[in-house]
């Protein structure tokens, strides 16, 4: 990943608060469910889940439950890790 490609990524997060919202949650639980975000957060779970899945086909995150419909939990992604490095402190 190169320099250029982590600071549009890192301006994409920025660009929309679901993602954002996302990234901090990322920040301080290992692992992510959409509902327990959207409780936390005061979201819907939909708004969640949509960041899940815009930030999961970026690559950022992974899903650890696939076979599942619900109750799906996510965790960071080598990618996202440094995206996450580079929003903490500014962002987040």
């Amino acid at each position: 990943m190169t320099e250029n490609s982590i600071d549009e990524l890192v301006n994409w997060v920025i660009s929309v608060d679901r993602r954002l919202i996302l990234m901090d949650s990322m920040k301080r639980h290992p692992f992510v469910r959409a509902s327990d975000i959207a409780h936390e957060a005061s979201r819907s779970t939909q708004n969640i889940s949509h960041a899940l899945k815009e930030l999961e086909s970026k690559g950022l995150i992974q899903c650890l439950t696939p076979e599942k419909t619900t109750w799906r939990k996510y965790i960071l992604t080598e990618e996202g890790k440094k995206i996450l490095e580079e929003l903490d402190g500014k962002y987040l």
